[in-house]
């Protein structure tokens, strides 16, 4: 006699509960499987805190309705709270919106006293900032020319965005929530190229040479190393 193969399993930890959801299965097999495995009194609502339940559906995407009903089946009259769903999959919508974020824009151009220059992904300038232009990026910004404006990278909250110019003489660095003015900063001919981060140590930003931001933000090498003598 052929035994039951299992599409659900359910693991305790530190945290509360994994339930780890077969991908090869229909959908309707795992919730008939979940209702029958929750169906013990001891996952009925009581008095105490719920458990918080991890699920992992692997190859799986659900949609919104599957969600919900997932929901419904975990949660309703127990003693469970769904706190994370975790797949390895995403939607279409999500793929693009994940390739915009990552894109490198590359323009040519000055910006001059007040325009507001906006990008999503990194921004690559190659021209000048003006004193009273600014330019935005949800990314990183790399100004190869003189930067004497406003600069915002990571817009959206990214606190490991970094800032790059030729000549970085800047009126104001913005990186995601964190402010840096500089209204009286004096450019030298001989100034060595800059770039702008936040400290891990003290969360402010701070100015160093472009040749410590290979160590600075390593996530910046997005290509394979080459090396050719």
């Amino acid at each position: 006699m052929l035994q039951k193969k299992h599409h659900v399993t359910i693991k305790g930890t530190k945290d509360g509960l994994t339930f780890l959801l077969d991908d090869n299965c229909s959908f309707e097999s795992l919730l008939e499987e979940l209702k029958e495995k929750l169906s013990s009194k001891h996952y009925e609502k009581s008095g105490g805190p719920a458990v918080k339940v991890h699920v992992a559906t692997g190859n799986r995407y659900l949609t919104e309705d599957q969600e919900k009903e997932l929901h419904d089946v975990v949660c309703k009259d127990k003693n469970l709270i769904i706190d994370q769903i975790e797949t390895n999959v995403i939607s279409k919508e999500e793929a693009e919106r994940i390739a915009e974020e990552k894109q490198m824009v590359m323009v040519s151009k000055i910006v001059r006293s007040g325009q507001v220059f906006k990008v999503n992904g990194d921004l690559l300038l190659i021209g000048d900032v003006n004193p009273g232009g600014t330019v935005v990026a949800t990314g990183n910004i790399f100004v190869m020319g003189a930067l004497r404006g406003i600069a915002h990278a990571g817009s959206e909250g990214d606190k490991d965005a970094v800032i790059a110019a030729s000549v970085m003489a800047p009126s104001q660095l913005k990186i995601s929530d964190h402010l840096r003015q500089e209204p009286n900063r004096n450019e030298q001919v001989d100034r060595q190229m800059e770039c702008a981060y936040i400290t891990a140590k003290d969360n402010t930003i701070v100015l160093e040479r472009i040749q410590q931001l290979p160590w600075l933000r390593p996530s910046l090498n997005r290509a394979p190393e080459k090396v050719f003598s």
